[in-house]
């Protein structure tokens, strides 16, 4: 693990995955689900609905990523996973429905400490996302988390998911800094993963309490939470 003071002389921009990170997407989407599974009458877990629902997304934009093809908008790899999943667990279910579940994440919630932790950090970084998410749910959903980021960038940019080397590549472009002078945060293994392999140096917020794999790009910072972020970069 990195020395923080030194990262504190080095870094320029703090830059945040939003979904699950910033946003609390497992529990924001079992809300959801809850109700409208029990509607459907549907007598299996919610929450383990809406993991399912995550990891089929995830698979997906990976599998979009790979093609190496015109990217397919993050809106429309939530449908084609929502729908799937939906029709392997032979929940009924219409077009519209599966637009309105997904039409949720936009509407999601910060975790409890993240505007505090982040009104901190803003006071010494710019505080920039770099979310898979497309550019207009990303505009969408300022209105619900409240925070104010200094940008909000779309991988649709670099017509690629993360964790490709072309969305870092391009986010560090756009705010006009070196790789090294960013801290990538995020919830996932992916992403730090990514960023850290593309250059940046990255925390991972570890709510889950989970073991990392021994990649040979571990995070610079390991972290329980976004107040032990500011904790301990500013």
């Amino acid at each position: 693990m990195a020395d923080a003071e030194a990262l504190k002389r080095k870094i320029k921009v703090c830059m945040f995955d939003q979904y699950g990170t910033v946003v609390d997407m497992q529990t924001g989407l079992w809300e959801v689900a809850v109700d409208f599974l029990k509607a459907k009458g549907w007598t299996g877990n919610a929450y383990e609905f809406v993991t399912w629902w995550r990891r089929t997304h995830f698979e997906n934009s990976m599998i979009d990523a790979l093609l190496h093809r015109e990217h397919m908008p993050y809106r429309e790899i939530g449908h084609l996973s929502v729908r799937h999943v939906m029709t392997r667990a032979k929940i009924p279910h219409t077009e519209e429905e599966v637009r309105w579940l997904v039409a949720c994440i936009e509407r999601l919630k910060c975790f409890p400490e993240v505007p505090e932790a982040l009104a901190r950090l803003q006071t010494k970084y710019k505080l920039v996302v770099l979310s898979n998410g497309d550019p207009d749910m990303l505009e969408e959903a300022k209105k619900h988390h409240g925070v104010p980021f200094d940008a909000v960038i779309s991988v649709a940019e670099a017509n690629a998911f993360k964790p490709h080397r072309a969305t870092y590549e391009m986010a560090a472009r756009k705010m006009g800094v070196a790789m090294d002078e960013v801290l990538f945060v995020a919830n996932h293994e992916f992403d730090c993963v990514g960023a850290k392999a593309a250059g940046m140096h990255t925390a991972f917020i570890d709510r889950r309490k989970r073991p990392l794999a021994q990649w040979p790009h571990q995070p610079d910072l390991l972290l329980p939470s976004m107040t032990a972020l500011a904790d301990a970069m500013v």
